[in-house]
């Protein structure tokens, strides 16, 4: 929501910038930010959709709506923000153009960097909360939640995208070449491409399913197996079908001898381990099977 209300004020003074200055750079910020815009618009609503209760065609949920709206996002990312930057600043380079007042690009341009950094700083806050030991890199690769590492990129390409937009209008005023003007949006182009790829690879990723990472898939296995009437883990699969809901499927060895209710509270425990260490781990199918390595290797 925050980044939401930063990038709709920042598009409008941008537009106006433009239509002030005829910058090159200031017209790819403005769709830029447009784009940033539309963006939270529809992870926001993603993260309503995903609420939907399950249903007979849908039995395992909604929840990877989450994953469907943030892919949407970066598809326009990179369309809608990247692919018009180059377009404007190889046309800018081209067939230069002289810049109107443009102390006016460099007053917007130093408001939406102090806007944007507002921005960039709650997703920081907010990736804090869950990102743990990881490296801000293995956050994004690593995340189970799209929002976060989708705003996180989206706003840091932001700033750097104005920084450079700034360098451009600000060498095309010094040298008197509009030139440079072209030559920051190109810039701009570049940056918002490498991170719409990254993000199209991640949500990809996502979208087609993601089991738990090695730390997570370990207390798994050491919780299924903790008591002694579960001998071992035989064989076992998981994948997010969305960033709060993990489902589990494994096959145990069984203590031998168990009675059929037995087994059944033995299953029970088990599953309520799991969930205690793994609270997203909703969905879990244990089964009682037999131990051989065939099974075990599959």
């Amino acid at each position: 929501m925050a980044a939401l209300l930063a990038n709709a004020g920042i598009a409008v003074a941008k537009f106006v910038g433009f239509l002030i200055t005829g910058s090159s750079s200031m017209l790819a910020e403005s769709v830029h930010s447009v784009a940033d815009t539309s963006n939270q618009g529809l992870l926001l609503l993603g993260q309503k959709t995903a609420k939907r209760e399950a249903t007979r065609e849908h039995p395992f949920g909604y929840g990877r709506d989450r994953y469907f709206y943030a892919f949407v996002v970066a598809l326009l990312l990179f369309t809608l923000g990247s692919v018009f930057a180059l377009y404007e600043g190889i046309h800018k380079i081209q067939h230069p153009e002289s810049l109107t007042t443009p102390i006016v690009a460099v007053i917007i341009l130093v408001v939406a960097i102090v806007l944007e950094t507002f921005s960039f700083r709650t997703a920081i806050r907010e990736s804090r909360l869950v990102k743990g030991d990881a490296t801000w890199w293995g956050f994004v690769r690593q995340s189970k939640s799209p929002e976060l590492p989708v705003v996180l990129l989206e706003d840091a390409g932001a700033l750097f995208g104005l920084v450079f937009a700034l360098i451009g209008v600000g060498l095309a005023v010094l040298t008197g070449d509009p030139i440079w003007d072209g030559v920051g949006t190109v810039m701009i182009g570049v940056l918002l491409g490498v991170i719409a790829i990254v993000l199209i690879i991640e949500m990809k990723s996502l979208l087609i399913g993601e089991g738990s990472g090695e730390q997570e898939l370990r207390t798994i296995v050491d919780e299924l197996a903790a008591k002694d009437d579960v001998r071992r883990v035989i064989h076992i699969r998981t994948q997010y079908i969305g960033p709060d809901e993990l489902l589990v499927a494994a096959k145990l060895e069984l203590a031998p001898g168990l009675a059929t209710a037995e087994i059944a509270r033995a299953i029970d425990a088990a599953e309520s381990r799991v969930r205690a260490k793994v609270p997203a781990a909703r969905l879990m199918y244990l089964e009682p099977d037999l131990y051989r390595e065939s099974l075990a290797r599959e």
